[in-house]
């Protein structure tokens, strides 16, 4: 690599700008290109890319103050749960205040990037254009490609995906109509609460394979991610109490109306609503299980029961996907596994990182602004990766420590807990950068 690399960052959401403060601010040459006419990713509204799955209610499940970045905090009259306008607002000031709207390139798609033939990356624009670079960020996003579920027989009504909801209105009308959601994530959570309002659908029904833990935003009239055990408390004793503590608030999920989860609280990706529970145990909507098959205006379930249906929202996750890359060893498996070390490195490419690209409770905001310390120590030299056999022990080691807690499905392969991680990452850091010195005194 180069002592001065020059470096290619796809994308302009949270991940890829907050890389692209980092490497300026270590003197670091960048490009960075964006689909889209602005930055924010999936937090622009409307985003013209059509890769945004803002709909108009969107507020964050994550509170101010635990998504802030490190040296821009948001504003302090701001609400726990910031809505999305703020939310892109705040990427919008970020960018601004720090002065890296000019080194973006807008308007413009990275549609393929290859190695060449000296192991530096060739990255072809939309525009045509061949550039060269010694280092490539990829932060794309992994909550733009939509995963449908499929069904055997036909529908008579609207199927769409969450991603492409915006309100009761848009891209379908479904005042008056009977909905069912797919899926018990927390853009279903959020979009059967609002359609379940009396004024709006005739009736909403849940749809589920599985029963789920729905958590509140608050807890002892705080925000509930604030109440997270600390990272230095082991984490089996930290999940004991916290259990003790959701059961105690929250009683059972069968006394709403809902499936029994078959594991236990946080045993998932956090399901979290100011008001589902509520409406479930109101009556506004109704949870059924797993759709067996489509029957005309009708869902046929799998316990035999059959349910009208004018609309099906299918709220059922994402595909991690990186089109410009047609190396297969740079996609995910079948089952959403993409070994990486500290979710960024894969083990012997050490010019290629992946930002953002993890399942982080309580944020996803500011995952990327912490592992860009990791990514510029390696472009300045200051730190160095370990061996690529031990760094496969330790995504090993990492996965299973970070997975424990969590039953097995594609949902958690990239499962993080924010805390740790970081406190992980800065431990990291210190490694490295002792055996930049130690390979220094050992060459003389």
């Amino acid at each position: 690599m180069a002592s001065t690399p020059t470096v290619c960052i796809i994308g302009a959401g949270c991940s890829g700008f907050t890389t692209a403060k980092r490497l300026r601010d270590h003197g670091i040459a960048y490009d960075c290109f964006e689909e889209s006419d602005d930055v924010g990713g999936n937090w622009y509204y409307k985003n013209p890319t059509g890769r945004s799955a803002c709909y108009e209610s969107l507020h964050i499940d994550t509170s101010s103050t635990r998504l802030q970045f490190e040296d821009f905090p948001v504003p302090a009259d701001w609400p726990h749960f910031p809505h999305h306008t703020l939310m892109h607002g705040y990427f919008r000031d970020y960018v601004d205040h720090f002065g890296l709207r000019e080194t973006i390139t807008f308007n413009t798609r990275v549609d393929a990037a290859r190695r060449a033939a000296d192991g530096t990356w060739d990255v072809t624009l939309s525009n045509g254009e061949t550039r060269s670079y010694d280092a490539l960020v990829v932060a794309n996003g992994h909550h733009w490609d939509p995963r449908m579920p499929e069904y055997p027989g036909s529908f008579d009504g609207t199927v769409l995906h969450s991603h492409d909801y915006r309100n009761q209105y848009e891209p379908v009308a479904m005042r008056g109509k009977n909905v069912v959601v797919v899926g018990m994530g927390n853009s279903a959570l959020d979009i059967a609460s609002e359609l379940s309002h009396r004024s709006v659908a005739r009736h909403v029904w849940v749809s589920a394979r599985r029963g789920v833990w729905v958590l509140s935003k608050y807890r002892e009239g705080k925000p509930a991610d604030k109440m997270m055990m600390p990272p230095w408390m082991p984490r089996k004793l930290g999940l004991a109490i916290a259990r003790k503590k959701i059961r105690k608030s929250l009683g059972r999920m069968e006394d709403y109306g809902l499936p029994a989860p078959d594991h236990e609280p946080l045993g998932a990706h956090p399901s979290v609503s100011i008001d589902f529970l509520a409406k479930a145990g109101s009556g506004d909507l109704t949870c059924v299980p797993a759709i067996e098959s489509l029957d005309g205006d009708h869902l046929r379930l799998v316990d035999g029961r059959r349910i009208p249906a004018d609309v099906i929202v299918c709220a059922t996750g994402y595909k991690m996907s990186f089109p410009f890359f047609d190396d297969p060893q740079l996609q995910p498996d079948a089952q959403h596994r993409f070994p990486l070390f500290k979710r960024i490195v894969r083990p012997g490419d050490d010019n290629l990182f992946f930002m953002g690209l993890a399942q982080a409770s309580p944020t996803i905001v500011n995952l990327a602004e912490q592992q860009s310390k990791l990514v510029a120590g390696i472009l300045a030299g200051t730190y160095a990766l370990p061996e690529p056999d031990e760094m496969r022990r330790i995504i090993a080691a990492d996965d299973a420590a970070s997975l424990a807690q969590y039953y097995q499905t594609p949902r958690h392969t990239i499962q993080v807990d924010f805390a740790r991680y970081v406190r992980d990452l800065n431990r990291e850091m210190e490694a490295g950068r002792k055996r930049v010195t130690a390979s220094a005194v050992a060459a003389g």
